[in-house]
């Protein structure tokens, strides 16, 4: 019985205390959200320049999966919002992306930005392509993975203080980038081990893919 009230604890605990998925820090998932609704129109899903206005206007917006790997943080702010000024080694890298590139400082804040280019880290180094919704992805996560896996996705939740668990770390770059959106897919529908449950019935195949995306957003 002490068992018993002492996992009840633990979990009443959680509930009560476990803080919300650091929803001010920069984090990729956040910055889907705004690339969605802001950029993809012109930079396409993939980031690649296809985006459906683009094509219709005849524009010829940058590969952001490729240049990105050479601007800096800072660089990138100044392209984003549109600051004047930002000649380095004497070209305006504003230019040299696009004419047509809006002033997104005037829409977005500093934290957004922030967020939005956590986001094209990502996209610029991603191995896999997005199942679904990261957003949504996040949310459910909360709810059912962790107590296992951890509020960061370390493999650290509350779960490991009562049973003998080791939950996968979803933050590891190298085990995760190894198994295909299939894999992750399966598992999470299937179960996967003695302590893995399969959560077929409970989520539908949209929301697992959701989760799959969110989870390779943890790796960023």
């Amino acid at each position: 019985m002490t068992g018993i009230l002492a996992f009840t604890a633990l979990c009443l605990g959680l509930l009560l205390t476990a803080p919300a998925f650091a929803t001010d820090a920069v984090s990729a998932y956040e910055g889907h959200r705004l690339y969605v609704s802001h950029c993809m129109i012109c930079h396409g899903p993939d980031g690649k320049g296809h985006g459906p206005l683009a094509q219709n206007l005849g524009l010829n917006p940058v590969d952001m999966t490729r240049t990105l790997r050479s601007r800096s943080d800072t660089i990138l702010k100044k392209i984003i919002s549109g600051e004047g000024g930002q000649t380095i080694s004497g070209r305006d890298r504003h230019n040299v992306l696009t004419d047509a590139m809006p002033n997104w400082g005037e829409v977005l804040s500093e934290s957004q930005i922030e967020a939005l280019i956590a986001y094209l880290r990502f996209l610029s180094t991603a191995q896999h392509e997005m199942m679904g919704d990261p957003v949504e992805g996040r949310d459910l996560y909360q709810k059912y993975c962790t107590v296992c896996h951890g509020e960061e996705g370390y493999g650290d939740g509350v779960m490991t203080q009562i049973l003998e668990l080791e939950p996968m770390d979803h933050t590891d770059p190298v085990a995760i980038n190894k198994m295909s959106n299939e894999d992750i897919f399966v598992a999470i529908k299937e179960g996967n081990g003695q302590y893995m449950p399969g959560w077929e019935g409970i989520l539908d195949d949209e929301e697992i893919e959701a989760l799959v995306s969110y989870i390779r957003m943890l790796t960023q």
